[in-house]
C-alpha cells in the first residue's frame, strides 16, 4: 500500500464478569492500540471511573529484571514472546517469586563473598612476589628489611613437632614458608611475609615457639624457590576461584527452567494488566477503546463476541466521524504496512519520525532514493560484492534481539547491491577499469586520460547529473506532499506554501530560468510570459497569505483587531517567505552536488591507490607483491572509509533534502498490546 493503512477505532462495553476473558482474548488476538475511553468521549468523565490493576506493574518489571540479570550470568535470553501461551497465564505472586530470588541471591552472594577473599589473597601474594622479584637472592632480601621495604623476610627455628600445626596456621595469612635442614629435633625454616602482617605473624611465631637465627649458608639463592610456592599458591587460589565460577553458573542453570518459566508468567501478567490499565468502569460494566485496521474489523469483532457469548457492545467509528464530535483532530496510530524486504528503509523512515496518518508511506521513494544515491557515491563490483557479503552474512548470523542490528546489516546489503549496479554502468572492478562500461567512463573522466565519447565527458557533466538528480528527488518530495495534503483536504496549504502548489510553481520556473540562461551564456533573457506565470504571479500570490491567513485565524480568535501597522507586518512576512523559498530550494538543489563530489573523491583515491601498486612494481602496468599488499590495503581504507561517507551522506540527503519537502513526522506509531514483538 502506498498510503498507511487504513484505521477503525472501537468503544466496546463487556459485563464485568468477562472482563477477565476479554483481557486474555485481546493479548491473544494482540490488534488493539489502546487509547483512554475519556480521550475520545470527554463527555464521559464523570461517568466512568478507571480499573486500578491488582498487581503493580513496576514491581513485576523489577522481579523480572532481577531474572534476566539472573539469565545474562549464564549467557541466556529470556523466553521469546512469540513462544508464550495466554493460556499458561497463572495469577502472579510476586511475594513468592522474590522469596525464590532472594534464595537464589543469598546463595550466589555467599559463593562472591568467597570469591573476593580469595581473589585479596591472591593480590596479595603476588604482591610478595613483585616484592621478591627486586631482589636478586633472599638475603639481599633480608639486608633491605627497612623501612621502604614492604615485605619480612626473616628466618628461625621451631620445633619439628610443631611444623604441621604452624603450616596450618599461616594458611590464613599470604606467606611463604620453606623448610631447610633439622638439627636437634628443631626444623630450620625461611619466612616471607607482608610488613603489615607482622604483629599477627609475630603472636603466631611466639605460640609456636619460634626463635630467630642468622641466615645460614643453605638459605642462600633460594629465590626460586620462593617463587616456585608463590606461584603454587596462587595457582590453587586461581584454581578455586574457578571452581566457584562454575558452582554460581551450575546453580543457576539448576534453575533454569524456574527463572524462565517464572519470566513468562511475570511477562503475561505484565501484558495483561498493561491492557486492564485502559480499563474504565461503571458498576456492572467494563468499557475500553482503541484503534485497530479496518481489514481486521470483522474478525475482531468475532472474537469479542465469542469469549463474552456475545454479552458486549461495540461502536465503530471512522477518524472523520471523532473529529466531528469531539471537534478536534484525533490522534490516530500509524502502521506502514511495507514488503519485509524494504524493513531496513523502514527503520530510517521510522528513525525520523512516524508519518502522519492518512499521508504516504514514503518507504519505498526512500529506499530507490537511498541506493541511487549510494551508487552514485560508490560505484565498484569488488567491493561493493565484499560490502553486500559482510551485510548477508551479518544479518545471518546476528542472533541478538535488536531488530534495528538486523535492519542495519540488511541495509548494508542493499547498499553492496546498489555499488555493483552502478560498478558495472562505470566500469569500475576494485579500482581498476576491466570492461566497457555500460554508461559512461567514470575512472577515464576523473583521472583525465577519458576518450571523450558519448554525452557525458567532463567533471562538470557529472556534476550536471547529480543537480538533475537532485531536481528528480525533490519534485517526488512535493508530488508526494501535494498528495497528502489533498488527502488531508489541506487545500490552502496546498495551493499557497513553500511547498504547496505555488512554491513548486516557483522552483521549476526557477530550474527552467537557470538551465536557460546557462545554455545562452547569460546573454538572452528567458520568456517575460515564463517569468511572469513562473515567478511574478507567484510571487504576488505569496503577498495574498499573510492576510488571508489573518482573516482565517480570526475567524477562530475575534479577539485579533486589524491595524495600520499589520499591512507592514504582511510585506515583512511575504519578504522573508520568499528570501526562504529561494534560498532553501537554491541550497537543497545545490546540496546535491555531494553525490557527485563523493563519488569523484572515491575513484581518485582508488586511482591514487593504484599509481602507487604501480610505482612500487617499477611501472604501469606492472605489479608485485609489494603493489599487491598496497591495493589490499588501499581496498579496505576505502571500503570501510568512503562505505561509511557515502552512506551517512545518503542519509543526511533523505532525511534534509527529501523529507523536508513532505514529511510532517506528527504520527503516532501503532503498538497494539500483543505477544508479537514489533
Amino acid at each position: 500500500m502506498i498510503f498507511t493503512t487504513r484505521m477503525k477505532h472501537v468503544i466496546a462495553v463487556v459485563l464485568d464478569r468477562d472482563a477477565d476473558k476479554v483481557t486474555r482474548e485481546l493479548l491473544k488476538a494482540g490488534l488493539l492500540h489502546f487509547v483512554d475511553v475519556k480521550e475520545i468521549r470527554s463527555d464521559w468523565n464523570n461517568k466512568i471511573d478507571t480499573v486500578v490493576p491488582d498487581v503493580s506493574r513496576v514491581r513485576i518489571g523489577e522481579i523480572k529484571k532481577r531474572i534476566e540479570n539472573f539469565l545474562t550470568t549464564v549467557n541466556e535470553s529470556p523466553p521469546a514472546r512469540e513462544k508464550l501461551d495466554i493460556s499458561a497465564l497463572k495469577p502472579a505472586n510476586l511475594d513468592e517469586s522474590d522469596k525464590i530470588l532472594d534464595k537464589i541471591s543469598d546463595k550466589l552472594q555467599g559463593i562472591r563473598d568467597r570469591q573476593q577473599n580469595i581473589q585479596q589473597e591472591i593480590l596479595k601474594l603476588e604482591d610478595i612476589r613483585r616484592q621478591v622479584d627486586l631482589f636478586g637472592d633472599v638475603s639481599a632480601g633480608i639486608r633491605a628489611h627497612t623501612k621502604y621495604s614492604f615485605l619480612t623476610i626473616q628466618t628461625g627455628t621451631i620445633p619439628s613437632s610443631r611444623l604441621d600445626d604452624l603450616s596450618a596456621a599461616l594458611k590464613e595469612v599470604p606467606s611463604v614458608i620453606l623448610h631447610f635442614n633439622e638439627e636437634n629435633g628443631r626444623t630450620n625454616l625461611l619466612l616471607i611475609t607482608m610488613k603489615r602482617d607482622d604483629s599477627r605473624i609475630d603472636n603466631i611465631l611466639d605460640q609456636y615457639g619460634w626463635i630467630d637465627t642468622e641466615l645460614k649458608e643453605e638459605m642462600h639463592g633460594v629465590k626460586d624457590d620462593v617463587i616456585h610456592d608463590l606461584e603454587t599458591k596462587i595457582a590453587g587460589f586461581e584454581a578455586e576461584q574457578k571452581a566457584l565460577r562454575e558452582e554460581s553458573t551450575e546453580m543457576i542453570r539448576e534453575n533454569l527452567g524456574v527463572l524462565k518459566e517464572m519470566w513468562s508468567n511475570l511477562m503475561l501478567n505484565e501484558l495483561y494488566f498493561r491492557i486492564q490499565a485502559y480499563f474504565s468502569k461503571t458498576a456492572r460494566t467494563v468499557l475500553f477503546s482503541g484503534w485497530l485496521p479496518a481489514s481486521k474489523q470483522k474478525a475482531f469483532e468475532e472474537e469479542i463476541r465469542g469469549v463474552t457469548g456475545d454479552r458486549c457492545y461495540m461502536q465503530w467509528s471512522d477518524p472523520v466521524e471523532i473529529e466531528r464530535l469531539e471537534k478536534k483532530e484525533p490522534s490516530i496510530p500509524v502502521e506502514m504496512k511495507t514488503p519485509s524486504f524494504l524493513a531496513p528503509f523502514k527503520m530510517i523512515v521510522k528513525n525520523y519520525a512516524t508519518p502522519e496518518y492518512g499521508t504516504i508511506d514514503p518507504t519505498p521513494f526512500v529506499a530507490v532514493a537511498y541506493m541511487c544515491m549510494f551508487g552514485l557515491m560508490f560505484a565498484d563490483v569488488g567491493q561493493g560484492v565484499i560490502i553486500a557479503l559482510f551485510g548477508i552474512f551479518g544479518a545471518i548470523f546476528y542472533r541478538g534481539p535488536h531488530d534495528d542490528v538486523k535492519n542495519l546489516l540488511k541495509l548494508i546489503a542493499w547498499c553492496g547491491g546498489a555499488a555493483i549496479v552502478t560498478g558495472f554502468l562505470f566500469n569500475s572492478y576494485f579500482g581498476m577499469q576491466l570492461f566497457r562500461p555500460l554508461w559512461f567512463d567514470y575512472h577515464g573522466i576523473v583521472m583525465g586520460h577519458d576518450p571523450a565519447k558519448g554525452l557525458i565527458h567532463s567533471i562538470f557533466d557529472i556534476l550536471a547529473i547529480t543537480i538533475y538528480f537532485g531536481v528528480a528527488v525533490i519534485t517526488v518530495g512535493l508530488l508526494i506532499n501535494w498528495i497528502n495534503l489533498a488527502a488531508k483536504r489541506k487545500w490552502f496549504r496546498l495551493i499557497l506554501d513553500k511547498t504547496g502548489i505555488v512554491g513548486g510553481l516557483m522552483y521549476f520556473a526557477g530550474i527552467y530560468v537557470t538551465k536557460f540562461l546557462l545554455e545562452h551564456s547569460f546573454k538572452e533573457a528567458p520568456s517575460p510570459w515564463i517569468l511572469f506565470f513562473g515567478m511574478g504571479l507567484p510571487a504576488v500570490l505569496f503577498l495574498l497569505k499573510p492576510p488571508i491567513e489573518f482573516v482565517r485565524h480570526r475567524k477562530h480568535d475575534p479577539s485579533k483587531k486589524f491595524g495600520p501597522f499589520m499591512i507592514f507586518d504582511f510585506f515583512i512576512e511575504w519578504f522573508v517567505e520568499m528570501l526562504e523559498i529561494f534560498s532553501s530550494y537554491l541550497s537543497n538543489t545545490l546540496s546535491f552536488l555531494r553525490v557527485a563530489g563523493f563519488g569523484i573523491a572515491h575513484v581518485s583515491l582508488m586511482g591514487a591507490f593504484i599509481q602507487m601498486a604501480e610505482g612500487a612494481a617499477g611501472g604501469p602496468g606492472n605489479y608485485s607483491v609489494l603493489s599487491i599488499i598496497i591495493l589490499v590495503i588501499g581496498n579496505i581504507m576505502v571500503i570501510g572509509l568512503e562505505g561509511l561517507v557515502a552512506g551517512i551522506q545518503s542519509l543526511r540527503l533523505n532525511y534534509y533534502e527529501f523529507f523536508t519537502k513532505y514529511f510532517t513526522g506528527k504520527g503516532t506509531m501503532y503498538s497494539p498490546v500483543s505477544l508479537r514483538s514489533r
